[in-house]
């Protein structure tokens, strides 16, 4: 690597992140169905109708999983909760997954790690899919419920919680797109999901400042936007990309209010009263998550809103998904979140990394663009601290190579190599570089 911990602010926090559905292992310890195994099971959803039922058996695993992030010398690990395995029907505790998070909590703080836990990660229990999932009210309820759960096991050791990952994959990418469970494309049930995942954060961080709790956050992805040519058709189908992906959540969270552009096509199909939620959706946050990994280049065309196209195929390098290498973009997000958004609370990279065709060879597996890509990003961090982004720590997606959703287990973004038929991990070449960046 091209950096060290000396490049950095003092207590800069070096972390690495993964996801509950995509490693544990669901079809262990009693957790419920969830809307991820109805929409993998549907034909055509996801590669090869691949599911997270084993994954990387990290529900066995935990503690050699631990060791891999201690003996990298990370400082904090960013993993989720999954609500069907702490509630199976989505209200029910389940004795055994709270004992699982009790577990891997304690096995976080026996080798020095800080646990950053995230709430949702995607995985709904069935139960409550049945019920209109994130298109009924009642979920920031249900959200309050599990978060108490969960949080009043496990709480009191958590170094920093967010409740939901990435809300435009929740509710756009699910609900409009229908590429994500529950494969929806409905433009009222997408206007209700969003906004009912913003409420739900917003009940969830009321319920944790309730129990005690500090040090809680949002996490949101975004994704840098630019216009395909100079003309101003491309210019308003661009600021409309911008506002439905990046601007809709942080400006529910930080300003009380959605984009007048975007309000042009959901506003309709909100929910009754729906501007009385910001006192909710406002519940004052400790610091901010930007989740990061590419950009998308918009051009207008004359269809139905919202009238836009994301060109395929953009000029510059390409990860194994088919994204752009583009670390100006991270930093672009890090000075405008602070100047139009956040001021100074601080600021984390709660997700960067890159997918990667990586293959073991005679033992280990070298995997060099992984590493550039890295460094390119770190330094973009670096750039933007001294221009005055209050960035205070960078997580790497991701430890495993895991489920990848409805790219099943093709694209590997671990820094830590999963042979998925005996589960073996082999650590790549850029964890052993990561490793020797973060010696002290």
């Amino acid at each position: 690597m091209k950096f060290n911990r000396s490049d950095f602010p003092d207590n800069f926090l070096f972390g690495t992140a993964t996801s509950a559905y995509q490693i544990e292992g669901h079809a262990f310890g009693g957790a419920g169905q969830t809307h991820w195994d109805t929409f993998a099971a549907t034909p055509g959803n996801v590669v090869r109708a691949e599911t997270g039922a084993i994954a990387c058996d990290h529900y066995h695993r935990w503690q050699a999983d631990l060791d891999l992030i201690a003996n990298a010398g990370f400082d904090a690990y960013r993993f989720s909760t999954s609500w069907a395995r702490v509630m199976p029907d989505g209200v029910t505790p389940n004795p055994q997954g709270l004992d699982f998070y009790d577990r891997l909590t304690d096995g976080m703080l026996e080798r020095g790690i800080k646990p950053c836990a995230t709430l949702y990660h995607w995985e709904l229990p069935s139960a409550l899919a049945d019920k209109g999932g994130w298109q009924n009210p009642d979920i920031a309820k249900w959200f309050g419920d599990f978060t108490h759960c969960i949080m009043n096991r496990i709480g009191d050791r958590m170094h920093s919680v967010a409740p939901i990952n990435e809300p435009w994959c929740v509710g756009w990418l699910s609900h409009f797109e229908g590429a994500h469970a529950p494969g929806l494309r409905d433009i009222r049930a997408t206007a209700r999901a969003m906004h009912h995942i913003m409420v739900a954060h917003g009940t969830a961080i009321q319920t944790m400042r309730a129990l005690g709790m500090t040090n809680l956050g949002g996490v949101f992805n975004l994704e840098w936007s630019e216009p395909a040519t100079n003309s101003a058709a491309d210019a308003t189908a661009n600021a409309l990309s911008d506002s439905y992906y990046n601007r809709f959540f942080l400006g529910g969270v930080f300003k009380g209010a959605y984009p007048d552009n975007i309000m042009e096509g959901l506003g309709p199909h909100m929910p009754d009263h729906w501007q009385d939620d910001f006192a909710t959706i406002q519940a004052p946050l400790d610091w901010c998550g930007i989740n990061y990994y590419t950009r998308r280049i918009v051009r207008s065309n004359t269809a139905a809103w919202p009238s836009h196209d994301v060109v395929p195929n953009g000029p510059l390098p390409k990860t194994q998904m088919g994204w752009e290498i583009y670390p100006e973009g991270l930093y672009n997000f890090l000075m405008r979140t602070k100047q139009e958004y956040t001021g100074d609370l601080p600021l984390f990279i709660t997700e960067n990394g890159m997918a990667n065709a990586d293959v073991i060879e005679n033992g280990s597996v070298d995997d060099p663009e992984r590493i550039d890509f890295l460094n390119q990003h770190f330094d973009a961090v670096r750039r933007a601290v001294a221009d005055g982004a209050p960035i205070e720590g960078f997580f790497v997606w991701s430890l495993l190579d895991n489920y990848e959703w409805a790219l099943g287990y093709e694209k590997r973004f671990g820094l830590v190599h999963v042979d998925f038929e005996t589960l073996q991990r082999t650590p790549k070449a850029s964890y052993h570089a990561l490793k020797s960046a973060l010696e002290r």
